[in-house]
């Protein structure tokens, strides 16, 4: 293909100006597009969408020919319909089915969803699903995120061209080769980990769903003026150290971060008083170190709806509520965290009863502290 376009050609498709300032380097970034087998009609379409300079690591994300849904449908042996409902469920909007959407590497992808489907029933396999496609999706955008913050950022500001940031772009996306085996390998152990903390939680006879689990929620007070304050890095430096921190400190104690949404995280530990080292330990990460934003929490002990890899019910939202009740660097507990936690290491001070929204009834709490 690089041997048969010439600069002429360029010109003539409306791609190159020799007279522009960046002539010399958009000529090379074509000729090296050329030579990765990209047609002249890609080029011109990519340009048009200003997003010549990554034209190459988008042909390399998915390669292959495409075909559209109803040979999509014969090939896999699945009904177009079902192909339809699963890419909803894994987060991906309808298509015009006549489009060439579609890979060979997509049919083994909806064949597996029909073994799953035969194995754990319909609405179970589209509910794992769901929650894969949305986990998956925030990997995506990590990813994403990633490269524009230390790959694409560095090259612009130092100037380096376009050529440079295609290369890169092809170079990250080369990277994907190698995630689905680390992935794989991350899943099995997380698997591991998930059964062990499933078996010491279950209480038997109760239902399959239920787990007695300790669960916590961990905001920052401070966040939100903060977040007007600060530029976009470091409103994230702030973000990402609390995460970090959150992270280290719920696994260090066997436990599993269920969710971070902004400036707050949502954890659960099979033990009560590994809940109570979590919380204590993340408000003492941020004391002394003159932080504008300022942990607080509330935890519960009981049983917990296990559903979709998050958890559901009163022992949730009563950990919930309480954390809103909660001063900065106070974590309230509930009684019966307080009994299921007793430790020499541990002080629980009487904080009164509360009324909390949705509970009928005062709800007895202690503040966490050092024995």
């Amino acid at each position: 293909m690089g041997a048969q376009v010439d600069a002429s050609d360029f010109e003539a498709h409306g791609l190159y100006d020799p007279e522009a300032e960046n002539a010399a380097d958009r000529l090379t970034l074509l000729e090296w597009l050329a030579g990765h087998g990209v047609s002249l009609a890609a080029m011109v379409e990519a340009d048009a969408e200003e997003r010549l300079t990554f034209l190459a690591g988008d042909l390399a994300i998915r390669p292959g020919a495409r075909f559209p849904l109803d040979e999509l449908a014969k090939r896999a042996e699945v009904p177009a319909e079902r192909i339809e409902q699963l890419r909803r469920t894994v987060g991906f909007a309808p298509i015009d089915p006549a489009d060439p959407a579609f890979t060979v590497g997509d049919i083994e992808i909806f064949r597996a969803f029909s073994l799953g489907a035969d194995v754990f029933g319909e609405r179970a396999a589209l509910q794992f699903s769901r929650v894969m496609g949305t986990s998956l999706a925030r990997i995506a955008e990590a990813a994403v995120s990633l490269f524009l913050v230390h790959v694409e950022g560095p090259i612009r500001e130092r100037e380096e061209g376009e050529l440079a940031l295609a290369q890169a772009n092809l170079e990250a996306i080369g990277v994907l080769d190698v995630i689905p085996g680390i992935m794989e390998s991350i899943f099995r152990s997380h698997m591991e980990e998930a059964i062990r903390r499933t078996r010491l939680a279950r209480e038997r006879g109760r239902s399959h769903d239920a787990t007695r689990l300790a669960v916590g929620f961990i905001d920052l007070v401070g966040f939100t003026p903060l977040s007007q304050q600060l530029d976009a890095p470091q409103l994230a430096d702030v973000v990402d150290e609390f995460e970090a921190r959150a992270s280290d400190i719920v696994v260090g104690q066997a436990g599993r971060v269920v969710k971070l949404i902004g400036d707050e995280v949502m954890f659960v530990t099979v033990t009560a008083e590994a809940a109570c080292e979590v919380a204590l330990e993340l408000v003492e990460a941020f004391i002394g170190e003159g932080s504008a934003v300022m942990p607080r929490g509330g935890l519960a002990f009981g049983n917990l709806l296990a559903r979709g890899g998050d958890y559901y019910g009163e022992i949730v939202n009563l950990a919930s509520r309480i954390a809103d009740l909660a001063v900065p660097y106070e974590v309230l507990v509930t009684a019966e965290t307080r009994d299921a936690a007793a430790s020499s290491t541990l002080n629980f001070a009487p904080a009164g009863r509360r009324m909390l929204k949705g509970f009928a009834e005062p709800v007895e709490l202690f503040a966490l502290g050092r024995g």
